[in-house]
């Protein structure tokens, strides 16, 4: 079985055919986490997990569009206590778009980090152009926070360090392209305990797709080319990071 570790299935994008993303799903045999990123879709993801008995996140995305910080952190957290969601994300730190509030974006993230700290929870960790100072909050509470640094788009000498703090690298749609050298170069360079495969759908669609629509039942095309980059079986690299996302996620079958 396969686990996408970050699926948007919930998105619009998906409400004219999901069904029929829904179908392949099964048809693929692969689990997913629906993973929210702002205080409406939150609900949304949760009930499309009820729905099909799959799993959910909450949190609140850096680019998240909103005037009152409190008040979207004080529903997120009521949200976590009314709620069984197996993640605090997505969050983090992206410095792509101008004009960006870094401040705005490193309180939101520092308040964040510190309720998945109250309520146990893995981090789904965003980082967009941000890498340093995502690093640098994360280890200031080195011991204290796990989780996944999601869609990994660092170097592998700053991933090695992840995995020194208890973290996971999840990989996605990039990893199958010609030209992504340094996804490739992390594969390599990380022990396969340490990765988790991923969609982030619909967004980053794997090769042969690259182009159009993602969906979550895509996620095997980046579990192949994991596999050819390790010289290993699909069949393991399904297994182990499948293995991999109960382990981080702490879901009991």
């Amino acid at each position: 079985m396969f686990f996408d570790t970050h699926s948007h299935l919930f998105e619009e994008d998906f409400d004219i055919d999901r069904i029929n993303c829904i179908k392949r799903l099964y048809e693929t045999n692969t689990k997913c986490m629906f993973v929210g990123f702002n205080t409406n879709n939150n609900i949304v993801a949760y009930n499309l997990a009820q729905e099909l008995n799959m799993y959910s996140s909450a949190g609140l995305h850096p680019d998240t569009q909103f005037e009152d910080i409190d008040a979207n952190l004080a529903s997120l957290r009521e949200f976590i206590k009314t709620h069984k969601v197996y993640a605090l994300g997505e969050c983090g730190l992206d410095f792509h778009w101008e004009p960006f509030d870094k401040e705005r974006q490193m309180r939101l993230f520092e308040e964040q980090i510190k309720m998945s700290i109250e309520f146990n929870l893995p981090l789904i960790i965003h980082s967009r152009d941000a890498h340093q100072e995502t690093f640098d909050m994360l280890k200031k509470y080195e011991g204290q926070v796990y989780g996944i640094m999601h869609c990994y788009s660092g170097s592998l000498e700053l991933a090695r360090e992840y995995v020194k703090m208890g973290w996971y690298i999840s990989l996605g749609g990039p990893l199958t392209f010609k030209n992504a050298k340094e996804p490739k170069r992390v594969a390599q360079g990380i022990d396969i305990s340490h990765l988790l495969i991923e969609t982030d759908c619909p967004f980053l669609t794997p090769e042969p797709f690259r182009g159009k629509r993602n969906e979550s039942s895509y996620v095997h095309y980046v579990a192949l080319a994991l596999a050819n980059l390790k010289n290993m079986t699909i069949e393991d690299v399904e297994n182990i990071t499948y293995q991999n996302a109960l382990k981080v996620y702490n879901i009991k079958e």
